[in-house]
């Protein structure tokens, strides 16, 4: 099996050249049906929102985006709504200094960023693959049996311990295909 993640932003002939003859999958909020489906900003709607039993978001980034608590401003359930892959994001230069996620909408414990991956994203992630869209999982995974796939996504980093980062979401999809999801 043979899979790759790359910068979305990278050229064609970049990417071609660093793989000949590889099929290349833009799985980020701007890829081509039905690969967005991958992307962490789709709206599938019914994802449960962790530590908080009977709410459900459209969108993986809605649950990252709505437990996200920042110095001054608390959870923004609105963001669990969003269902136009736009807007969701709640910037530090709006708000400021990010303080952690609260583990889920009405809870009071703050998790720090590398607890809240494991606890929050990973597994909101993960539900979708297997909930959503095990159909392009399944796929996905045929493909790499037999050529190389590359997928796109606007961040590499495939390391859950690396927070200088965003993590990728195409390097979970890799991980998850060839069964290696990070604890």
């Amino acid at each position: 099996m043979v899979l790759h993640v790359t910068s979305r932003r990278r050229s064609s002939a970049k990417v071609l050249t660093q793989w000949p003859g590889a099929t290349v999958i833009d799985v980020t909020s701007r890829g081509p049906q039905p690969w967005v489906r991958f992307s962490p900003f789709y709206p599938h709607g019914g994802i449960p929102v962790p530590f908080t039993p009977g709410v459900f978001s459209q969108s993986v980034e809605g649950v990252w985006q709505a437990l996200k608590v920042f110095d001054g401003t608390d959870v923004d359930p609105s963001r669990l709504e969003i269902t136009s892959m736009k807007h969701i994001k709640r910037t530090t230069r709006k708000y400021g200094p990010v303080l952690g996620h609260r583990a889920g909408l009405r809870g009071d414990d703050l998790l720090s960023y590398s607890v809240a991956r494991r606890e929050i994203y990973l597994p909101s992630y993960r539900w979708v693959l297997e909930n959503r869209v095990p159909e392009l999982v399944a796929e996905l995974g045929e493909l790499a049996r037999s050529a190389e796939v590359v997928l796109l996504d606007y961040t590499v980093n495939a390391d859950i311990d690396d927070l200088a980062q965003p993590l990728s979401h195409a390097a979970l999809v890799c991980r998850y295909i060839e069964r290696c999801w990070p604890q």
